[in-house]
């Protein structure tokens, strides 16, 4: 069983950083899904894919991996470059292209 550690990346829908400061360290699935004859779900009888950790610190995260005995993959975090922009930028007189209405 092979942990995976990482950061997650921010959310697309919007510019703020929430829930992408932690690590996470969650289980690669043992088993593969199945679907279930009566209702047509998939489901699966591994456990410990129901599970995510969350840590402040890389360090934490593979300690804790390590206190377990559990074998981990640690994927590096990403970087993402801000784009900076000013509003008083879409009037100015040199722009590429001209700005209209």
């Amino acid at each position: 069983m092979t942990a995976r550690i990482f950061r997650p990346a921010p959310n697309a829908m919007q510019s703020g950083r929430g829930k992408s400061k932690d690590w996470v360290l969650v289980h690669e699935p043992a088993t593969p899904r199945e679907i279930e004859p009566l209702m047509g779900y998939t489901s699966s009888s591994d456990t410990r894919a129901q599970v995510r950790l969350t840590f402040e610190t890389l360090e934490e995260a593979e300690a804790y991996a390590q206190k377990n005995g559990l074998a981990y993959i640690v994927q590096p975090a990403h970087q993402s470059t801000p784009k900076r922009s000013n509003y008083s930028d879409n009037f100015r007189s040199d722009r590429k292209t001209p700005w209209t209405h």
